[in-house]
């Protein structure tokens, strides 16, 4: 059959091949380090919250399940359409809430770029993504999945929701990676400042000495000064130095010198901005950019991420899946475009009032179904022959 024969549904990629050796070969595992995310997630406050943000707001959104999609050949046959809307707004399986399986898979997105969830024909699963291994196909796509290592789930059992990524065609990559040297300078300064807490918030000092003293005396005069002058233990025990020692500072440094302020907020802002979210919206006071940029984070970050995961669950359970953002503060400026632009439709008799009233999210109204037919002062647009100027009668003068 020739090339160009795009019905031919056998048809396969023959190069698919070539891209499971330039991959690996074997099991794709996870390319990133999870454990130094998920520190970072865990005990950076700016990482921590930066990341909750996107999950929370992210989970909060529904999903709008629409009519199956013409054409498109879905993973799995056979799921009403209800019950869709059941797995993906209200009870995904017997054992969790809607809110807390969502957050699970978007913290994985966020922190592994990578989420995956197993159907078993009833209910939704969420498969931690760091534990995750792909086995690809030669001739196909994925062969299947391995969760660690030992436990076997075929294609038609996973969705698998992908971040950006350019080395892999497989596993997404974690969008904190491109500020893993920023979150690893921002630790350092932080725990370098807790080192200077825990010596008492001293600077090392120098003993000076006229003479020359043994190595024995030496051991045995820093170990007396180490358990004599503790500041970090409450006080400061006074000491008398005899034999013509003297004290010197091996710095001047102060507290003050090592907050590293503007450099902690940069790193911050840094972070922010590679997760997607306006460092403004962190920034505590009234600030009238808020809002714009509030508007900003939805449409760049949220909605994206949402869109991804939609498109994924559409390609496995066939039916036309979209994010129901009619009740977000941020995007009702939007909305109120959105109404004004159907209204205009509605009352030019190019759509109905329940096709504008499904574009806006509301239900229909019966007797709501007919196009409405504009009127004009001189006369009914409907029958141009009513209305307008009054006939005159013949004869009259």
């Amino acid at each position: 059959m020739a090339w160009y024969n795009f019905f031919q549904r056998n048809k396969l990629n023959p190069g698919q091949e070539e891209i499971v050796s330039i991959e690996g070969g074997g099991p794709i595992a996870t390319r990133e380090i999870p454990t130094n995310y998920t520190a970072y997630y865990e005990y950076l406050e700016v990482v921590n919250r930066g990341v909750n943000m996107i999950v929370d707001d992210t989970a909060e959104i529904p999903l709008r399940i629409g009519e199956p999609i013409k054409g498109l050949t879905s993973v799995t046959k056979g799921v009403r359409r209800s019950r869709v809307d059941l797995l993906l707004n209200n009870e995904p399986n017997p054992f969790q809430d809607i809110s807390n399986f969502k957050r699970n898979l978007i913290v994985d997105f966020l922190l592994d770029g990578n989420i995956f969830i197993y159907f078993d024909g009833e209910g939704l699963y969420h498969l931690p993504a760091s534990y995750v291994d792909i086995e690809p196909n030669k001739t196909t796509y994925v062969d299947r999945y391995l969760f660690q290592r030992d436990v076997e789930y075929s294609p038609k059992e996973i969705v698998h929701i992908k971040e950006n990524s350019f080395h892999s065609i497989y596993r997404g990559t974690s969008r904190l990676r491109a500020a893993q040297r920023v979150m690893g300078q921002l630790t350092d300064m932080r725990g370098f400042q807790n080192n200077f807490f825990k010596n008492g918030a001293v600077p090392g000092l120098v003993i000076k000495s006229p003479s020359m003293i043994s190595e024995k005396n030496k051991e045995r005069m820093i170990q007396s000064w180490m358990t004599r002058y503790r500041p970090d233990g409450g006080g400061r025990r006074p000491l008398v130095l005899d034999g013509g020692m003297e004290l010197d500072s091996i710095s001047n440094v102060n507290f003050r010198e090592l907050d590293f302020e503007s450099s902690i907020e940069g790193a911050e802002k840094e972070i922010l901005k590679v997760l997607g979210v306006p460092p403004i919206l962190l920034d505590s006071g009234n600030n009238a950019n808020i809002r714009p940029n509030h508007r900003l984070y939805y449409l760049e970050t949220i909605l994206p991420i949402v869109e991804k995961m939609s498109k994924a669950l559409e390609r496995f359970f066939g039916y036309s899946i979209t994010p129901d953002i009619s009740n977000i503060p941020a995007l009702q400026p939007e909305l109120r475009d959105s109404a004004a632009y159907y209204s205009t439709l509605v009352n030019s008799g190019i759509i109905t009032p329940n096709e504008a009233r499904e574009a806006l999210n509301y239900d229909e109204v019966f007797g709501s179904d007919e196009i409405r037919v504009p009127a004009n002062i001189a006369g009914s647009a409907s029958n141009p022959i009513e209305g307008g100027r009054p006939s005159e009668e013949e004869g009259d003068n």
